[in-house]
């Protein structure tokens, strides 16, 4: 087939470029043979033409395709190579047999440190910072000793798509022979032990001579298949077949929940139970284990959606550009604000009109339940005090962690009561967060009480709030007093005396406390006893009187001359 082109003769230098000239214009008879070789190939009537590389063209592909354009190379004949993958281009992917090497080299290890290598460790293949060897207190660097040997330099692997995803890329197939031959073990002492048992039954006299040549192998791989139970399949290892159950059956169908052709309508189908089937037995729809599939249609968000649907619709009714669909943000801030708006509007409503009329202790009064005393709850009980129709009354939670045992008390706080006090039982400290002394806490207190309780009855009848019938006989005895006017000038001149031995063992008192007080603060912190500046107990008023008089004041002009 005559190509139209035309090639020059090489230069008289020897170069072999090929000029690059327009081919001459083929003559009307050549374009006829031309197309007609063209629809013989495609009739399959002449042989197809054939590439540089000898394969054949499909002549059914466009020319525009198939031949090389004259400016590139005249001389090339019509050819698919540039269709085709070019092998410069194609990737070089790793096989399924390479994969990285774990571990370190085998060969001999360096002897002394080499440059660029981990000065901790000595090994030329990471850095310092890579290192994960124990940070020596003197590295490889300086001393040259004990150079850890390399890893192995991991090759750059890229693979293709399917080498990529190969579960078992990598995967040593010698570590499978380990299960095989633990397996194989196994199997090797089961066979033992039952040599042995049969041995064993055969000296007793249970088994016959007919029966040891009867080979049970098949009966070892039954017995494995008979403990098969799989949920949804029954194995016969006898017959060997496996039987599927199709449902489970505790699955009741919707159209055998009640058999009344005048219940629920079930719809084949769709296989569809819109109504409650229960609807004529009297039962509650939340008690049954189905009520239908409307009833889970009208629970959960349903409704909040129908009612967010029904707002946009009486939104677009007056004016306002909203829809579920197109803009449900903008629909769901609307009518947040909306239910506010109409919650503030119903509560001015309700104020103006309670202004107006009154009646605002009505709306205060407790409910009926509080008032009377009783429900309308039925509740029956047996003569043991068991509920036996009704539900019994709900205890009431509280919003308290109860039993919260802290510090090492074994008692809750509050399980002590003494002197209008609460505190642990355990060591009967008053001190809601201190620690538990337990036993000795206990010896402290009570010596303390006993202390307290040596003090005059006065104090105490002082501190203690006085009943109405106290004060009723005090003004009885102040009025009789009065009539018959007797002097209290002895009884005043003793009361005196004693405030005064009474402050002058507070005065001594509070000395004393000072000087433990001193001694306290010259200790460490950590060595003080706990709570050891502190007391439970209300102070009295000659103790009161003792710290005012010994205060020291720095404010005072005169206070370096008090110690004088």
């Amino acid at each position: 087939m005559a190509s139209g082109t035309v090639m020059n003769a090489t230069s008289a230098g020897g170069s072999n470029d090929v000029s690059l000239e327009e081919p001459k214009k083929m003559t009307r008879e050549d374009w006829r043979k031309k197309k007609e070789l063209e629809e013989q190939r495609k009739l399959g009537n002449a042989p197809a033409e054939v590439d540089e590389e000898g394969k054949d063209i499909n002549p059914h592909i466009p020319q525009y395709i198939s031949s090389v354009p004259w400016y590139i190379d005249p001389s090339k004949r019509p050819t698919l190579k540039h269709q085709r993958p070019q092998p410069e281009k194609q990737k070089q992917y790793s096989s399924s047999g390479e994969w990285y090497k774990r571990g370190v080299q085998e060969h001999a290890v360096a002897t002394r440190y080499r440059k660029g290598a981990c000065e901790n460790c000595g090994a030329l293949t990471h850095k310092k910072k890579d290192c994960m060897e124990r940070p020596r207190k003197v590295g490889a660097k300086y001393t040259g000793m004990n150079i850890a040997p390399d890893e192995h330099v991991q090759p750059q692997l890229m693979f293709d798509y399917d080498g990529k995803r190969d579960r078992w890329n990598g995967y040593n197939p010698e570590e499978h022979m380990k299960i095989v031959e633990e397996y194989s073990k196994v199997d090797l002492a089961k066979r033992t032990l039952k040599a042995q048992k049969l041995q064993e039954e055969l000296a007793s006299g249970k088994l016959e001579q007919v029966e040891r040549d009867h080979n049970s192998e098949d009966e070892d791989e039954d017995k494995y298949a008979d403990d098969i139970d799989m949920p949804g399949q029954n194995f016969d290892s006898k017959r060997r077949i496996t039987v599927r159950n199709l449902r489970i059956r505790e699955d009741i169908a919707k159209y055998l929940r009640n058999l009344d052709p005048n219940s629920a309508y079930y719809d084949p189908k769709t296989r569809a139970m819109r109504e409650n089937p229960y609807a004529n037995t009297g039962k509650n729809p939340d008690e049954v284990g189905y009520a239908g599939d409307n009833f889970v249609r009208y629970t959960g968000d349903t409704i909040s959606m129908a009612q967010t649907q029904l707002f946009a619709w009486e939104a677009y009714d007056k004016g306002s550009e909203v829809h579920l669909q197109a803009d449900p943000t903008k629909l769901e801030l609307l009518y947040k604000s909306f239910k506010v708006k109409k919650e503030d509007f119903k509560a001015q409503q309700k104020e103006s009109i309670l202004e107006k009329y009154g009646g605002q202790e009505h709306l205060d009064a407790p409910p009926a339940e509080l008032l009377l005393a009783q429900t309308e709850d039925y509740v029956e009980y047996s003569r043991h005090g068991t509920v036996i129709k009704g539900q019994e009354k709900a205890i009431a939670c509280s919003k308290y962690e109860e039993d919260v045992k802290i510090n090492n008390h074994t008692c809750i706080w509050g399980s002590y009561w003494k002197d209008g006090k609460w505190g642990y039982k355990c060591c009967h400290s008053f001190v809601k967060y201190s620690y538990c002394t337990g036993e000795a806490g206990k010896e402290i207190a009570n010596a303390e009480a006993s202390l307290l309780e040596e003090q005059p009855r006065e104090e105490e009848h002082m501190t203690k709030p006085k009943t109405l019938m106290e004060i009723h006989q005090e003004k009885q005895k102040e009025k009789k007093k009065k009539k018959h006017k007797k002097s209290s000038n002895s009884d005043s001149e003793g009361e005196e005396k004693k405030k005064q031995e009474k402050l002058k063992k507070a005065l001594n008192a509070e000395e004393a406390r000072l000087l433990h007080v001193k001694e306290m603060m010259q200790l460490d912190e950590r060595k003080r006893p706990y709570n050891s500046l502190y007391e439970t107990r209300e102070p009295t008023e000659e103790e009161m009187e003792a710290y005012r008089m010994k205060r020291q004041r720095p404010d005072d002009p005169m206070a370096s001359f008090l110690g004088q």
